[in-house]
């Protein structure tokens, strides 16, 4: 049986959509799961150093990235504040594959909205920002969404693309 090699992400972000698409901070941190520092090597089980950021990270950083600032944007041009976001991405490459390719990323936002905030719009959202999303739109990889959406730490829907 083949093993599939796994790339964890974290993706974090606060402020607020609120005031609108102009007003809000684009500035976010990203990097691999328990890692720090953005020094390359290659994946541990191409003779990489493990406790080093490598390409297929960046890859997954890419794409977790561009969903937050594309549902950013979309979020903000509806008026929907969105306050905290955070994503527990992952990459996999199935061993064995040729050419070997991260064949899936998953994407996991906890979105956090403002208290009040319209839920009517969410799939609706999540999927806009994903068809925008300039990155995703680039990779062979079957890129996956499984969203939930949080209000006043009560969980209040989940999304799945």
């Amino acid at each position: 049986m083949a093993e599939n090699h796994s790339y964890p992400v974290a993706l974090s972000w606060q402020g607020s959509t609120g005031e609108g698409y102009d007003a809000y901070s684009r500035e976010h941190r990203v990097g691999p799961a328990g890692l720090a520092g953005m020094k390359l090597s290659a994946d541990p089980h191409f003779g990489g150093d493990p406790a080093v950021a490598n390409p297929e990270h960046l890859l997954v950083m890419a794409a977790s990235s561009c969903q937050l600032l594309s549902f950013l944007a979309v979020a903000a041009r509806a008026r929907l504040d969105v306050v905290d976001y955070a994503d527990a991405a992952e990459g996999t490459m199935p061993q064995g594959n040729s050419p070997m390719s991260v064949t899936t990323i998953t994407l996991r936002p906890v979105v956090t909205l403002a208290t009040g905030s319209r839920l009517d719009q969410l799939e609706r959202l999540t999927r806009i920002a994903h068809e925008q999303c300039f990155i995703a739109n680039s990779l062979r990889s079957l890129i996956s969404i499984d969203a939930r959406f949080v209000i006043d730490g009560e969980d209040v829907a989940r999304v799945n693309l």
